[in-house]
């Protein structure tokens, strides 16, 4: 254990205050302040989040080119699909290794904004369109970085679901919403996993900044979930510095030149920011140092050639096999070793690999796998290839002649695997995809290709979903996403049956842009982005509007089969303290070995606010042998049937009847149980602003109500009147009944009812 270099609240006592104001701020690009006076170094925080991009010092501040090599580990889209929380923990570790051996004390990850549209460009670095499910990988992420000495930034909070004028834009939203989506996959890696920071988004939420937003920084993040770390912002995130530390911001990043430090401490000056602020926001940039040194004093090394091998098997876990129909009898994968050359590769992505995504998060590989020369070399044949499109980037060449080469070895091939993909300039951080399509020379090339050959497996390298109008015209078709370094080496271990696909997907595929929920309501406009779909985000919205897709969300085949027996669900408890344990048994029914990934989800068909159809609220995925089985027991709390209440504010169970799913998809529910539920009493309270129903309705205020109408008219009920006449006045607030005269109940007597009824 190293001696550290300062004792914090001795050390805070003795900071003057340019030097406190300095320390909400970067030095660098990269580095924190450093005040050598008392010993306080800097440290540096780098990008992530599927690997290490640490510059190299002589590289440009946006130089995304020269940085020091590491592994690019799978990116998140991939990782989301393995749904799997012990490897997302096992790849936590290893870029805290490769983190701490090359001195960065945070590294800027994971992302867990939820995929509200298919568009958005930084999608390859999010999770999933589900909350639960993204909040649990993460907390599995962060909690294995974090095991090595190093920081996590938790990002980018909140509501950062676009590209397109992210820095400026004001994401127009109601609370329920962010409460139940834009939350929680925030909230579950925040009190699972203890992120040492959290780092706030560019966009203005409701019209404020995130990165000055007391309500989001101070009142949720720390006062409701209690974390308990820094606060930094995405760089270049913070406008007005003074009003940032006043809102929850502890750390402005980069450092700039000239330094507006000035800005936080003539605010304190002034009056305008109390110094018990700046102190506090200090102090957490202190401890941040602090727990930073243990790791920076014993960096160590990593096993390059191990971390390339955990790198394989993500993304050999995240890979979905979409399709796999038969051909003559049985399916097109995997390929026959003993008939591998008959098979032909088609593609440029097979040789040129499209690895990761671009933007900030963009690593320099270690090294890099590409599928064709892993396929021959497992094979140990020479198999035929043919670029058969170009790509933006990519070897030059003329699409007609690419196609009529590619076209001429299907004719004569047993079996066309067929790389397909979008060029990093289709997807990137920065800006949003205009449309979902793949590039139109690529689906020209497999519509030649398909017409001369019927054993075409489709092999995808996208950072988020494209449309797959195609789908019919072959028979198989694989999504490896973006697989990372040692991608192309994944794929050729499922395509050859080495590995059983194991991945499910994380987000849905729809058949076309105008059946997503956020059609219309993206990117906005003058600034103001609208989220009209509300809580219907993702499968939420196909499923409970019923819309058809290509494949649904939690998808994914093997090469096995499973069998789902016993499912049972029981209630124990009621309202707050509602418990639901539901079990399943899951048989491998198949001839390999492989995994299934079991989806537990929640349905409330007799709220009174409108909740989606289904929603997942736990999975587990299990490896089986064959004829292997396995019980499974999940644990369902209060939250999991609870929905956010927009006049209580908080979290509620309605009581009534529950539909508790267990399935291998949102659409493949293979046992469904109905539980009769407990609630608590939801009634808001009675004020004047209340309707003579909610009045009438209440067993408190109906009989204040009686009372005050036999004070003032003799009756303890209303005069008759037509039955429209009776429902247009059932829904009017009692302060325009008793303005109106029409019960006779005045003011004076409104007042005494809602006194009467509070007492």
């Amino acid at each position: 254990m190293s001696t550290l270099p300062f004792d914090l609240e001795r050390t805070l006592q003795s900071l003057t205050l340019e030097e406190k104001a300095a320390l909400t701020s970067g030095h660098t690009t990269w580095y924190t302040e450093a005040v050598e006076r008392l010993g306080i170094p800097a440290i540096m925080l780098t990008d992530g989040p599927h690997g290490v991009r640490k510059q190299i010092p002589s590289a440009k501040a946006l130089d995304l080119d020269n940085s020091v090599p590491a592994t690019c580990f799978p990116t998140a889209a991939t990782l989301g699909s393995t749904w799997d929380v012990g490897l997302l923990a096992r790849v936590g570790e290893a870029l805290g290794r490769e983190a701490r051996a090359n001195e960065v004390s945070v590294l800027l990850g994971p992302g867990v904004n939820i995929k509200r549209t298919p568009l958005c460009g930084r999608n390859f670095e999010y999770f999933s369109e589900d909350p639960a499910l993204s909040g649990d990988l993460a907390a599995a992420l962060i909690n294995g970085m974090q095991s090595q000495g190093i920081g996590a930034s938790l990002k980018h909070f909140a509501a950062n679901n676009q590209e397109s004028d992210r820095m400026r834009v004001s994401v127009d939203v109601d609370e329920r919403t962010l409460r139940e989506i834009y939350f929680p996959a925030f909230e579950r890696a925040v009190t699972r996993a203890h992120p040492w920071t959290v780092m706030c988004s560019y966009n203005k939420i409701n019209d404020v900044f995130s990165s000055q937003n007391d309500r989001l920084l101070t009142e949720v993040l720390r006062g409701e979930w209690g974390h308990d770390g820094l606060v930094v912002s995405d760089w270049g995130a913070a406008h007005d510095r003074a009003a940032a530390v006043a809102g929850g911001l502890d750390l402005a990043m980069p450092g700039t030149k000239p330094s507006r430090d000035d800005e936080v401490a003539d605010a304190v000056r002034d009056g305008q920011l109390p110094e018990a602020v700046l102190n506090e926001a200090v102090r957490r940039v202190l401890h941040l140092v602090l727990r930073s040194q243990e790791a920076l004093a014993s960096p160590g090394e990593y096993d390059a050639a191990a971390h390339h091998e955990l790198a394989r098997e993500a993304a050999a876990a995240g890979a979905v096999l979409l399709k796999n129909d038969p051909v003559d009898g049985a399916p097109v994968l995997p390929l026959d070793r003993a008939h591998a050359v008959e098979v032909a590769v088609i593609g440029e992505f097979a040789r040129t690999p499209r690895y990761q995504g671009a933007g900030s998060s963009q690593i320099v590989p270690t090294q890099l796998d590409d599928a064709l020369s892993a396929l021959r070399e497992q094979v140990g044949r020479e198999l035929p290839f043919a670029a058969g499109f170009t790509v933006p980037g990519g070897p030059f060449g003329d699409d007609d002649a690419l196609l009529t080469e590619a076209v001429a070895l299907a004719r004569t091939a047993g079996t066309v695997v067929l790389f397909l993909g979008l060029p990093p300039v289709d997807e990137s951080e920065g800006f949003d995809r205009p449309h979902l399509d793949l590039p139109e020379n690529q689906v020209a090339a497999l519509e030649a290709i398909a017409a001369v050959n019927p054993r075409v497996a489709v092999v995808l390298s996208n950072g988020s979903v494209v449309a797959l109008p195609w789908a019919d015209c072959v028979p198989a078709v694989l999504e490896s996403w973006l697989g990372g370094q040692a991608g192309g080496a994944a794929v050729a271990d499922l395509l050859l049956g080495v590995r059983s696909p194991s991945g499910r997907l994380a987000e849905t595929i729809p058949h076309r842009l105008e059946d997503t929920p956020a059609f219309g309501n993206f990117p906005g406009e003058y600034g103001q982005v609208r989220y009209g779909e509300g809580v219907l985000v993702g499968y939420r919205w196909y499923d409970t509007r019923q819309i058809d897709v290509a494949f649904p969300f939690g998808h994914g085949l093997s090469y096995s089969t499973f069998d789902y027996d016993d499912v049972a669900a029981t209630v124990r408890g009621d309202g707050a303290d509602v418990v639901v344990d539901v079990t399943v048994t899951v048989q491998n029914t198949g001839p390999v070995a492989a995994a299934e990934v079991v989806q537990v989800y929640v349905g409330d068909p007799e709220a009174t606010v409108l909740r989606p159809a289904r929603e997942l609220k736990a999975f587990a995925k299990v490896g089986l042998a064959p004829g292997e089985s396995q019980a499974l027991a999940f644990t369902l709390g209060a939250r999991d049937l609870s929905f956010w209440h927009p006049v209580l504010r908080r979290w509620v169970v309605e009581g009534g009847r529950f539909v508790v799913s267990v399935g291998a998809s949102s659409r493949d529910l293979r046992g469904s149980i109905e539980l009769e539920v407990v609630g608590e009493d939801l009634r808001p309270p009675l004020t004047r602003w209340s309707t003579l129903s909610e009045w009438m309705d209440h067993p408190v205020g109906g009989p204040v109500l009686a009372d005050a109408l036999e004070r003032v008219t003799g009756s303890r009920t209303l005069p008759e009147m037509d039955f429209s006449m009776a429902g247009m006045i059932a829904q009017m607030p009692m302060r325009f009944i008793s303005l109106s005269g029409f019960t006779g109940l005045g003011q004076e007597d409104l007042d005494a009812m809602v006194d009467a009824a509070e007492s």
